[in-house]
């Protein structure tokens, strides 16, 4: 495990989207390809099948935090129908997953590397 000022420092490059060790390349080539490694430093981003089975639940913790605190955030504030409710936080619920499930691969792997910086695979791909 790193020291807290560096686990700090690496869980912001998992909110940018860059290298957790060098924090100098992005992660991802458009909006949905992961890297097979940092350009820079040459980590590993791809992993072993099943590896981001955690950022899976990463990303469904934040949207079902997200959605269910909003829902009664709304229902509090503007009190619309149970209907509107439905409809747009299950819009949100579509919506929201495809555009943070890139933040949630990042921040796994930075969380990984946080908690394991020796464990975490040093070579390239080739």
């Amino acid at each position: 495990m790193i020291p807290l000022r560096r686990a700090k420092e690496v869980l912001g490059r998992g909110i940018r989207l860059l290298c957790p060790r060098c924090g100098r390349a992005p992660l991802f080539l458009g909006l949905f390809t992961m890297l097979p490694a940092c350009a820079v430093c040459d980590f590993r981003f791809e992993r072993e099948q099943g590896y981001f089975v955690g950022a899976i639940y990463l990303n469904y913790a934040a949207t079902a935090l997200l959605a269910l605190s909003g829902y009664f955030a709304l229902d509090a504030l503007a009190r619309p129908s149970v209907g509107q409710q439905v409809a747009l936080w299950g819009a949100f619920c579509v919506v929201f997953p495809l555009w943070w499930f890139r933040y949630s691969k990042s921040l796994w792997l930075a969380i990984d590397y946080v908690l394991d910086p020796e464990g975490a695979p040093d070579e390239g791909l080739g």
